[in-house]
């Protein structure tokens, strides 16, 4: 392989790993602050939650497509490849439940902060929000798995 190739791959396994683990932590995080039931700490790790999926979450949601078609076309992998298909696929469902998941979270934070600073219990719509937010991590991380099974091990699929 060359240079390029494995720079490549390497860029892509990072920025999976980014999803994933990312991922991983902010729900557990999240879950964590939200068993306390206490505005301030929901409010804080909320704040913590809302910068990390700007910074990591963001980033390779963006990284992850380009270096895919890249290291594919410089390995000479068909974009319509079964495996790569249901990867975008899986993709795209990833996406669909990310983003309300990021509006969700930005809505907790500043629930969360209002409650603190009024000394007041967390807001029925803070809890149905988390709810929605935890419902929605559930096929968005199922789908994360499903395509680092497919990256690994390149299934033959047929469409």
């Amino acid at each position: 392989m060359n240079l390029w190739v494995d720079l490549l791959r390497w860029a892509h396994i990072i920025g999976a790993t980014v999803l994933f683990g990312t991922g991983a932590g902010i729900a557990f995080f999240m879950l964590m602050a939200q068993r306390t039931g206490r505005a301030e700490l929901v409010a804080h790790v909320a704040d913590t939650v809302v910068i990390a999926d700007t910074i990591f979450t963001a980033t390779a949601v963006i990284v992850q497509p380009i270096t895919g078609v890249l290291l594919a076309q410089a390995l000479g992998w068909p974009l319509s490849e079964g495996w790569i298909v249901l990867s975008l696929l899986l993709y795209v469902v990833t996406g669909l439940f990310w983003l309300p998941v990021v509006w969700i979270q930005i809505r907790i934070r500043n629930l969360a902060r209002q409650a603190a600073s009024e000394n007041a219990p967390l807001p029925p719509e803070e809890k149905r929000l988390f709810r929605i937010w935890f419902l929605c991590g559930f096929p968005a991380f199922v789908a994360v798995l499903a395509i680092l099974w497919l990256m690994v091990t390149r299934p033959e699929i047929r469409f």
